[in-house]
């Protein structure tokens, strides 16, 4: 079997250094659809160097996002690349992440679960600097057709959207060229910028990074709910349940809570079309 559970948990942890400075962070945020209006002060935090703050998400693109690719290349993970998804994310942020500089990031495979006729990998980056802890991210990686070995089936839990309408309710416009700006970030794949390979893949043109999706819900929440406080979020968890084109709209509805903002995005154009779920960010 491609994927041998017992080596890929037992293997060392894999560690490299990544950097990172303001301009890094501000191509993340331009990529997000940050800057819109120029001008407007809120936006500023997120494009111009003096008044920067981090948002959380930078995390996953943070050193080209490489705990992800060390994962996909760890001992007893052999695999087709054609048969990956990205299932899911999460962060846990130790503390605020600074708008430039160097940490070890050290990353594993903390958990693989048998799902029958797929796999799940669980890839967890920690990254820390000199002052300690930065964050702990996880990424759900569905690997179809490595399956069926009798293993753990892993947790499957599911957060029911509230029988309520949202506190808030958001849309989010997707530029036609943002995943080619996105991509800049450290996400390569062609599937979203080569027509050609999309088509392969058996989609009428490029889609969307779930990444951008996620970074660009978080923004929504932080500015909508959160004060515009990006030093709040403490942990943000999602599932990709769906995708997104460029040129639609993200239709972002936000359940506030003691501590915490549930989240359901959708496809505006598509009849709202799930694209995350199960989706929570936990805050101060």
């Amino acid at each position: 079997m491609p994927i041998d559970p017992a080596k890929a948990l037992a293997a060392e942890p894999r560690s490299a250094e990544i950097a990172w400075d303001h301009k890094d962070v501000q191509l993340y945020h331009l990529g997000l659809g940050a800057g819109r209006p120029a001008t407007d002060p809120a936006e500023l935090r997120y494009t111009l160097e003096s008044r920067l703050h981090v948002l959380p998400s930078f995390a996953t693109v943070a050193g080209a996002g490489m705990g992800v690719v060390g994962g996909l290349s760890a001992p007893g993970v052999d695999i087709d690349l054609a048969a990956v998804l990205h299932g899911g994310q999460s962060i846990t942020l130790h503390r605020p992440l600074p708008t430039g500089g160097r940490a070890v990031s050290t990353s594993r495979v903390a958990a693989v679960y048998d799902k029958g006729k797929a796999a799940i990998l669980v890839l967890r980056s920690e990254a820390a600097d000199d002052e300690g802890p930065l964050w702990t991210s996880d990424a759900q990686i569905f690997v179809r057709g490595e399956g069926g070995w009798g293993g753990d089936r892993g947790p499957s839990e599911r957060l029911d959207v509230p029988d309520r309408e949202p506190d808030k309710t958001v849309e989010r416009p997707i530029r036609e060229e943002q995943a080619l700006l996105y991509r800049l970030s450290g996400d390569w794949n062609p599937l979203h910028a080569d027509p050609d390979f999309a088509a392969l893949a058996g989609f009428d043109r490029p889609i969307l990074h779930g990444l951008c999706s996620y970074g660009m819900t978080l923004k929504a929440v932080v500015d909508t709910v959160l004060g515009g406080d990006v030093t709040r979020v403490r942990a943000y968890h999602t599932r990709f349940a769906g995708i997104v084109f460029p040129g639609e709209t993200l239709r972002i509805r936000m359940w506030a809570g003691d501590g915490r903002v549930q989240v359901a995005v959708t496809a505006a154009e598509r009849d709202d079309a799930p694209v995350l779920a199960d989706t929570l960010v936990e805050h101060s």
